[in-house]
């Protein structure tokens, strides 16, 4: 690449001059690679990844078979979750020196639900140029294909393992009047749709998998017709599931009112406690289990 022209005002004996720093570079350019067919590659992408000095990938395994079938022999380098604290600033330091270097996830446009967001966010208070090479996105290719609402929509990636955190998520998503898009991985897929339709409501939703793959797959049903699919096999591959939206109209009526009062106010009106219950929870839009908690904390 061309050298870089910096200018900086100096002041010396009253006298102002101007010096001119010529400083060689490097730029980060952030990759979108196929999500699974190879030819979704851009012309673009290929020849960036050709001219760079490094290529920096989630799995340098998974990136070498890419780069190999396209003929690419450009030096590989890890760049992950696991790593990134201790080869972030190594990576900086690369850029800074004048190397350009290409970010690639195994899927995808990096920086998604990906460290690579912490990457950029370091080369961009040290100064570094990043340039995007857009490519496909789980995301937008699972919602286009989902047939639901694509105006408006909340992308929360990966939910939370930590249950406290997980909660607070749930609770926040509850009152969601967008379309919900989320990413799971298949050995927490049963749980994660269990506790979206205790948490949101038997919804419409849609699942799918093998995104631009042969065997492309999306599943259309309310959530509790998604989780007992999976009863007696097992979830295969990565997941996207995205959540028809609450209609504003069905926002909570009494979403100001603590449940356990609305729950003691059904009882005194001759329902039952698990009437009460279950009213409460289709009045405010809180999961049955999250009423029948806080009822029971407050006894």
């Amino acid at each position: 690449m061309p050298p870089r022209e910096y200018k900086k005002a100096q002041t010396l004996s009253g006298l102002r001059f101007t010096i001119v720093l010529e400083a060689w570079m490097g730029t980060l350019y952030i990759c979108g690679t196929p999500i699974g067919n190879l030819e979704d590659i851009s012309a673009r992408a290929l020849r960036v990844l050709r001219e760079v000095d490094c290529v920096a990938a989630e799995d340098t395994r998974h990136t070498l078979k890419l780069l190999s079938h396209y003929g690419r022999k450009t030096p590989l380098t890890s760049y992950h979750e696991h790593n990134k604290r201790e080869k972030g600033p190594d990576l900086l330091r690369q850029l800074s020196q004048g190397r350009n270097i290409a970010l690639v996830t195994d899927a995808g446009m990096p920086c998604i639900s990906d460290p690579g967001m912490d990457l950029v966010k370091l080369c961009h208070d040290s100064g570094i140029p990043v340039v995007s090479v857009p490519g496909p996105s789980a995301v937008i290719t699972a919602l286009a294909l989902s047939g639901m609402d694509t105006r408006r929509f909340a992308f929360e990636g990966f939910l939370p393992r930590e249950r406290k955190k997980r909660r607070e998520i749930l609770d926040e998503l509850r009152g969601e009047t967008r379309t919900i898009v989320l990413y799971e991985a298949p050995h927490h897929l049963k749980e994660t749709l269990t506790s979206l339709a205790e948490a949101l409501g038997n919804r419409p939703a849609a699942l799918a998998r093998e995104l631009t793959k042969a065997y492309e797959e999306v599943e259309r049903a309310d959530l509790d017709d998604l989780a007992a699919m999976f009863a007696d096999k097992e979830p295969i591959g990565e997941y996207v599931i995205i959540i028809n939206a609450r209609e504003r109209e069905e926002k909570p009526k009494n979403s100001g009112i603590p449940v356990e009062e609305l729950v003691e106010g059904y009882i005194g009106e001759g329902f039952t406690e698990m009437e009460a219950i279950k009213k409460a929870a289709k009045d405010t839009g809180v999961g049955k289990r999250e009423v029948y908690r806080a009822v029971k904390l407050s006894d």
